[in-house]
């Protein structure tokens, strides 16, 4: 089985030792993505709400360089800095897996990457 690295400039760059995803078999492994705009490397608005969108926007954009879409993702996983915010998370994550939602785990973790208050990875089917 081989190993193909995902880039696409449409989702912030990699800010450490790691890829934006990664190819195999029939499958693709997203790296969690963050609220940062793929244009400025800047985190967008303090909000949950704007960040939420921004990651899912952030997904969408590695999974369509991958060949996929938030259609075939089977897993995700959330990490989120304050359980309080998961209602509104969990509205805005509707939006984007209205039918036929993946498989998911939200953790609360105490500090994610640049401090912002979510981070999103997933696997999805090629």
């Amino acid at each position: 089985m081989t190993k193909e690295i995902v880039v696409t400039e449409r989702a912030p760059e990699a800010i450490g030792p790691y890829s934006q995803a990664v190819k195999t078999g029939s499958l693709v492994f997203v790296s969690g993505q963050i609220p940062l705009d793929p244009v400025t490397k800047e985190t967008i608005a303090e909000d949950i709400e704007n960040q939420t969108r921004q990651v899912l926007k952030n997904l969408d954009a590695v999974l369509s360089a991958a060949g996929t879409s938030l259609e075939k993702v089977v897993k995700t996983t959330l990490f989120i800095k304050d359980m309080r915010d998961f209602p509104v998370i969990n509205n805005i994550y509707s939006e984007f897996f209205h039918l036929n939602p993946p498989a998911r785990s939200t953790v609360e973790v105490a500090r994610l990457p640049k401090d912002v208050k979510i981070e999103i990875e997933a696997i999805a089917l090629i």
